[in-house]
């Protein structure tokens, strides 16, 4: 049987690495609002555009900011409180409130002269057009080189 030494202050040291590490966390939420919540998106691909969809119920369109360009789609805004509720009579609130930013990479680029962009019952929805090059084509290609210019491939029969 093996005897390990026990080493306590080792495992002390790992303990105070590893709550520096949980604070540091804390406190970078705490400072940085947009790190606590962000919305909900989803991007779809169609032939021809890519369609972004993101959730921002009870937010005033007023209240966002949407900048587009051929790489990327950013999304700015900030949920305000009613006047009501800052008042009187709140007991609990697990609203979010404050401003928060969204950006997403688009996989392909986008003619970002020519969005649209829709909200609806919360959800924003952005149609972002493919530049002509990113559009899928549909390519008919010919078996044994009919009407092609290009030769047929060879396979190489050295045995």
């Amino acid at each position: 049987m093996a005897l390990i030494r026990w080493q306590p202050f080792a495992e002390m040291e790992t303990l105070r690495q590893q709550m520096d590490q949980l604070f540091d966390e804390i406190s970078q939420k705490t400072y940085n609002p947009s790190a606590l919540w962000k919305p909900a998106i989803e991007l779809k691909d169609t032939a021809d555009k890519l369609i972004l969809q993101v959730q921002l119920p009870g937010i005033n369109p007023d209240d966002l900011d949407i900048n587009v360009t051929r790489e990327a789609v950013s999304i700015q805004g900030e949920y305000r409180s009613s006047e009501q509720s800052e008042d009187k009579g709140v007991y609990h609130s697990e609203f979010r409130y404050g401003q928060f930013k969204r950006v997403v990479p688009l996989p392909i680029a986008i003619q970002n002269d020519q969005v649209t962009a829709n909200f609806d019952h919360g959800i924003l929805t952005l149609t972002l057009p493919k530049v002509t090059e990113a559009v899928n084509r549909v390519v008919k290609v010919k078996l044994n080189g009919e009407n092609s210019s290009n030769p047929p491939l060879q396979s190489d029969s050295q045995g």
